[in-house]
């Protein structure tokens, strides 16, 4: 278990830096693989020692080796939470090793959108669109290793719901939902179903309860009204990780009070 989280530790912080370039790279068009990482202000590229995960920002102290401008904080939030997500996921699916890889997919990818969404409001087909074979892929993976094919038709039934009900959604209220959230919701489906009917259920809905409270929020705060609208594809993410971790006791607490 150990090594499992220490491994998961180091790619989950790799990968971040990767994400990093993605949520800037992807929306502007621009090559991943080249030209290589460079200062935003002088284009100088960053040195190999200086492009260390987290570690990296604090050696230069927030600024550029080069001309001294400021790096933004994100980068090293992004690939430490990058880090510890894949940690969390690693445990929870310790018991469960063979679904592992296709849920650090999703949490990567997971990441990079949520971070677009945030800065363009818009959801890419160029990560939305892929992430339907390979999650497809890695599920059949996992289904084979484990040899639950339940699960697996689960998650192929769970794609199929959730992006009929979004598509549903905004036929009805087109200015309510975007396409993009459309496309996503098929991937999440896959993915909720997988773990389970009660994790499809929390996860799909959870979304649009922590939509809501994030709604109250900005109306309280007075940095927004009922009007203002706010990109739906984080909370649609943030909701499978509450149903990742939290499915199970959710669902016993709603069968032991209400039912």
């Amino acid at each position: 278990m150990a090594v499992l989280l220490v491994f998961s530790a180091l790619l989950g912080l790799a990968v971040g830096s990767f994400l990093n370039v993605v949520a800037h790279r992807v929306p502007a068009g621009i090559s991943l693989s080249s030209p290589p990482s460079r200062c935003p202000a002088c284009s100088t590229p960053i040195r190999a020692r200086h492009n260390i995960p987290v570690f990296g920002w604090f050696v230069l102290r927030g600024r550029c080796a080069s001309c001294g401008e400021p790096i933004s904080v994100r980068y090293p939030v992004v690939e430490a939470l990058t880090g510890v997500l894949f940690v969390l996921v690693a445990w929870r699916l310790s018991t469960d090793i063979w679904a592992l890889p296709a849920y650090l997919y999703f949490t990567a990818a997971g990441i990079a959108l949520a971070l677009i969404d945030l800065d363009h409001r818009r959801l890419p087909n160029s990560i939305v669109l892929p992430s339907y074979p390979v999650s497809a892929a890695l599920l059949t993976l996992a289904a084979a290793g484990s040899g639950d094919w339940s699960a697996l038709l689960r998650a192929g039934i769970g794609a199929v719901a959730l992006f009929a009900f979004y598509l549903l959604l905004v036929l009805a209220y087109p200015a309510g939902m975007g396409w993009g959230d459309v496309k996503l919701a098929g991937v999440i489906g896959m993915v909720l179903g997988y773990l389970s009917w009660s994790a499809l259920l929390i996860g799909a809905f959870g979304g649009f309860a922590l939509g809501a409270v994030a709604g109250v929020a900005v109306i309280a705060i007075r940095e927004g009204s009922r009007k203002t609208a706010l990109p739906f594809g984080p909370f649609m993410i943030a909701g499978v990780f509450v149903a990742l971790f939290f499915a199970d006791p959710l669902a016993d607490f709603y069968v032991n009070t209400f039912l």
